[in-house]
């Protein structure tokens, strides 16, 4: 009886510890792709702000647009 239940206890470990594995190379996975989302997203706003800038510099600020 009692090395039944060692038994089930120890499948019971084997199974979580497997699970526990396997969730930390999920997250692991997860970070990593979240941390080339951000490096995506901070080159975006760079170009943004580098379009935004050289739009500015060919325009004056109060000039009518050409179509008035």
């Amino acid at each position: 009886m009692i090395e039944e239940r060692l038994e089930n206890i120890e499948a019971k470990i084997t199974f979580q510890e497997d699970l526990i594995e396997e969730l930390n190379k999920t997250v692991y996975q997860q970070q990593q792709k979240l941390d080339r989302l951000e490096a995506m997203c901070e080159s975006l706003v760079r170009h943004v702000q580098s379009l935004a800038e050289a739009k500015n510099e060919g325009m004056p600020a109060n000039e009518r647009p050409p179509h008035y």
